[in-house]
């Protein structure tokens, strides 16, 4: 039976202060000062006991379809169009049973880390089909009370496509698919594959997020797609996610190309984890660390998040579901504070997601997070998986971490 309240007692705010915070439905109704609140009829009361009380994390980039397979599919070293042509060879023999299962343990694993919202990619192309889309829509729908999914239907190459019939995409979207995406650095084409699927989701009124520029190369992408969404009649909302050649390119250009990026509304997803395991490998002096200048683009204004993209497969053989190991890459090999680290993983990604903000004040979505830690620096350095997840008026999951002497 659901609880009708929640009163988290003890609890220390980032800022430093204890307080105790009540929740009601959906939505925190009340942040008071320790021993202030009173427990109500119904109200189940939880001692936080000096815990930080944070947002909970979302992860606004995963790809659920190929999680847990590093021991599968194994690439040792491998660069992205190594990891590419393993999974494509691999995901023919993949049924939706299979998906669905790794998908659950993966999900369920961020659950545990505090992230109540994920986006996820699922591949459609030859040999996957619609499988990976249907498990994880399935998904959805099973996990829905625990934790909010988005799937987007991630075409690779239209090649042998015609520009009015992509490959299987609408059928994507009839199976339920909230989303369109795809990768379109590496197709033929990458003009006609941005055009491609910003007209189909047009169509239907449905948000884009696109792999964008994931390269060290010389070609941009990124203002193509810019103009495009700043267009009449362009799709409801448009991400590009990766971003990774942008940081290449000279000062002035990443002034620029943000400006642009901004005016248009694009937001962009950094993917640390999973770019700095695969940039740059062919590069043995002055490796740069392949990820998007995250700096210039909150600079000009440009919505950011961050996610942690793969988890144990061939694009990632080390991700583990934990938005503050992406906090920790984006303070190390960003360069951001500690607080504007934590935003790209938590309110920065909800933002991009399109979903409603979560704070710790009076009407805010409860979704939070509860760490053992005395600041969010502490949180960040020791990553402990002592932690509580709230999502409403219920504790959805809760880790201690015993240290015996």
């Amino acid at each position: 039976m659901r609880p009708e309240g929640l009163l988290l007692r003890g609890a220390t705010l980032a800022g430093g202060s204890r307080a105790d915070v009540r929740i009601s439905g959906d939505l925190v109704a009340e942040v008071a000062p320790p021993g202030r609140a009173t427990a109500r009829p119904g109200e189940r009361v939880a001692d936080l006991d000096g815990r930080l009380l944070l947002p909970a994390p979302a992860e606004p980039h995963a790809h659920l379809d190929k999680a847990l397979t590093a021991d599968e599919v194994p690439v040792p070293n491998a660069d992205l169009p190594a990891a590419v042509a393993a999974w494509r060879e691999h995901r023919g023999t993949l049924t939706t049973e299979d998906i669905t299962g790794r998908a659950r343990r993966a999900a369920l694993l961020a659950l545990s880390y505090g992230v109540t919202a994920i986006r996820t990619h699922a591949d459609v192309g030859p040999g996957i089909e619609l499988r990976a889309v249907e498990a994880l829509v399935n998904l959805r729908d099973e996990l829905r009370d625990l934790v909010d999914i988005q799937v987007v239907a991630m075409a690779n190459s239209f090649t042998g496509a015609g520009s009015e019939s992509p490959y299987r995409l609408r059928d994507a979207l009839a199976l339920g698919a909230d989303l369109l995406g795809g990768a379109p650095h590496i197709d033929e084409d990458p003009a006609r594959h941005l055009r491609t699927v910003m007209s189909l989701a047009a169509e239907h009124g449905v948000p884009v997020d696109l792999h964008m520029d994931e390269h060290l190369g010389e070609a941009l992408d990124l203002p193509a797609l810019a103009r495009l969404a700043g267009a009449p009649g362009a799709p409801p909302a448009v991400t590009a996610s990766h971003c990774v050649s942008l940081g290449m390119r000279t000062p002035a250009v990443q002034e620029e190309v943000s400006r642009t990026v901004a005016a248009a509304g694009v937001g962009v997803v950094t993917c640390p984890p999973t770019n700095l395991y695969l940039q740059g490998r062919d590069l043995q002096s002055g490796t740069p660390r392949g990820l998007a200048p995250v700096g210039e683009l909150l600079r000009a204004g440009v919505r950011v998040a961050a996610g942690g993209d793969n988890v144990q497969d061939p694009f990632n053989p080390l991700g583990r579901c934990d938005p503050l190991q992406t906090a920790q890459l984006l303070v190390m090999a960003g360069h951001l504070p500690v607080d504007q680290a934590y935003h790209l993983v938590s309110e920065g990604a909800r933002q991009v997601m399109g979903l409603p903000p979560a704070r710790i004040e009076p009407g805010s979505r409860a979704e939070l997070l509860a760490i053992a830690a005395g600041s969010l620096r502490e949180a960040l350095a020791t990553a402990t998986e002592a932690r509580t997840v709230i999502r409403g008026p219920r504790i959805v999951r809760h880790t201690d971490v015993l240290r015996a002497p």
